[in-house]
């Protein structure tokens, strides 16, 4: 059952949102989704983010267990986390699906290469033919 609207979402709002917004499959959405967007955005290196998850998951855990109202700040922040390593995910399949494809231009080249190496080594080693005049 889903809360009654107004400026603050319960948190089973917000659990359903995800799972409606993730049942569409792994297509990114076509519309930009309005999240804060953190000053560790644009310095996030891909190891420092399992401890930025850990850290945003951490805080979000005790604002829960408190009181306080920050769990709404520290689930965007913790969704964004999230959009950040899906971003990174994308970007390297992607990249990897280049570095495949060089790859195997790479090993055609070096086929062609050993393909005529050996054609000039067994072209040398023919006993040569009288010139006819």
């Amino acid at each position: 059952m889903r809360g009654v609207g107004g400026p603050l979402l319960c948190i089973g709002d917000l659990l359903s949102d995800v799972g409606e917004s993730d049942a569409g499959g792994d297509q990114l959405p076509s519309h930009p989704i309005n999240t804060p967007s953190p000053d560790y955005n644009s310095s996030l290196q891909p190891s420092d983010l399992n401890k930025l998850f850990q850290e945003k998951y951490e805080q979000l855990n005790k604002a829960l267990a408190g009181t306080d109202h920050s769990w709404t700040h520290l689930t965007l922040e913790l969704c964004t986390a999230l959009e950040t390593a899906n971003k990174l995910v994308h970007s390297t399949n992607s990249n990897v699906g280049m570095l495949k494809d060089r790859v195997e231009e790479l090993c055609e080249v070096i086929n062609r290469r050993d393909a005529t190496i050996e054609a000039a080594k067994a072209f040398e080693g023919s006993p040569k033919q009288p010139e006819s005049s």
